[in-house]
């Protein structure tokens, strides 16, 4: 099958937010093993997306995504008599109202494990933006040693797992942490646990492999015929993108990203401009936007949510009524993992922002630094647990 023509990639973004948020941060979600889960034999069937036309670029809905992603300053100006800064308190005032729809899970911390009470966490988290700040240089964008030696210990006590748009073994190296399971590319290259039922049902998209250890592990990658074309089109952006100064092209392996965070903003559409044309002959993968970043990634039915019920599923851990799941992540590709664990009423998300903006989640963090408090106090109260039982 000839993988070009001249056709345009589908815009394609995360799962619309419904309407409906039920204000479930006045009454906890029952926990119910009904929801998205994949019956085996369905499992990892995974369907292509439809393709169709992108408009260009530069048409004002899709430059203004990549403007909404990365708000410019604020004007503030000075209240005199009050003593503040307007657009601050104006700022400040939003998010306290916003808080009201998506509480802190740090202030509502007690309700949580009240709710958790009985069962058994599995802990997900995304990497930028939540275990470590979002930075100029991706490459540069290291979790604090305190960080890790709070992923290190909740990890003891809980099933863990990073699912970054990053490739795998980028994450793996700014982690350093083998207590973790692992998932890149937006969960579409996946280490877990070898099971039995999971393995020999599903051939062609799982392996056996090893981990740095050599413990034996079991590798999924619904995308991994894709590769030979990602790689072509990674020299392609790369080329055609090595004009526009601040622009930077990442390799995630199984999508690419196009960092777009220091170029300045007046060239923003050139860049799109630049991705879409490459893309031009590339139907069967689509382009999507985050933080800052263009990201080109196969046309298959798979994403962050998708890669959750996997894990647990490779876990022993879903369709259980004992098992609540947690999901933290800060981006636009969280949210079809908050989705999943909204839908099914199976669990927790919490998004990390300091801005109000719309959600599938549930709580809410301000940023890396709360992360770090509420895992601490994950960790206190696993452990304060266990000793009551002694």
């Amino acid at each position: 099958m000839d993988l070009k023509s001249n056709h345009t990639p589908v815009l394609t973004d995360t799962a619309p937010i419904t309407k409906s948020r039920l204000h479930v941060h006045s009454s906890l979600l029952p926990y119910s093993h009904a929801g998205a889960t994949f019956p085996h034999g369905m499992l990892l069937t995974i369907p292509r997306k439809k393709t169709g036309i992108l408009e260009d670029v530069r048409s004002s809905g899709w430059l203004d995504a990549m403007k909404s992603s990365s708000p410019p300053p604020r004007n503030i100006t000075k209240d005199v008599s009050n003593g503040f800064a307007s657009s601050e308190a104006d700022t400040a005032s939003s998010y306290f109202t916003w808080l009201l729809k998506y509480p802190s899970a740090l202030t509502s911390f007690d309700q949580i494990t009240n709710y958790a009470k009985g069962k058994r966490i599995a802990l997900f988290m995304d990497y930028d933006g939540t275990l470590s700040p979002i930075v100029d240089n991706p490459d540069c964008a290291f979790m604090s040693e305190n960080m890790r030696a709070a992923v290190k210990k909740v990890a003891e006590y809980f099933p863990t797992a990073i699912i970054s748009g990053r490739s795998r073994d980028k994450v793996y190296e700014f982690v350093g942490l083998t207590e973790l399971y692992y998932a890149g590319s937006h969960g579409m290259d996946i280490i877990g646990p070898v099971r039995q039922s999971v393995s020999d049902n599903h051939p062609n998209c799982i392996i056996r492999s090893a981990d740095k250890q050599g413990k034996e592990v079991n590798l999924f990658q619904p995308a991994a015929e894709f590769l030979p074309m990602i790689d072509e089109v990674l020299k392609s952006l790369i080329e055609c993108t090595k004009d526009i100064k601040g622009a930077k092209v990442e390799n995630n392996k199984f999508c690419v990203s196009v960092h777009y965070r220091n170029v300045d903003e007046k060239n923003w559409d050139l860049v799109g401009q630049r991705v879409n044309d490459v893309l031009k002959c590339y139907p069967r993968l689509r382009l999507t936007h985050g933080r800052k970043v263009l990201e080109v990634r196969p046309v298959i039915n798979w994403d962050k949510g998708k890669a959750v019920t996997f894990l647990l599923e490779s876990l022993g851990l879903n369709n259980c009524d004992d098992v609540l799941p947690i999901y933290i992540g800060d981006d636009r590709t969280d949210e079809d993992a908050f989705k999943v664990l909204r839908e099914g009423n199976k669990g927790y998300g919490i998004l990390v922002s300091s801005a109000p903006k719309e959600s599938n989640a549930i709580y809410s963090l301000r940023d890396p630094s709360e992360v770090m408090e509420f895992l601490k106090s994950l960790v206190v109260w696993k452990s304060s647990s266990l000793k009551s039982l002694i």
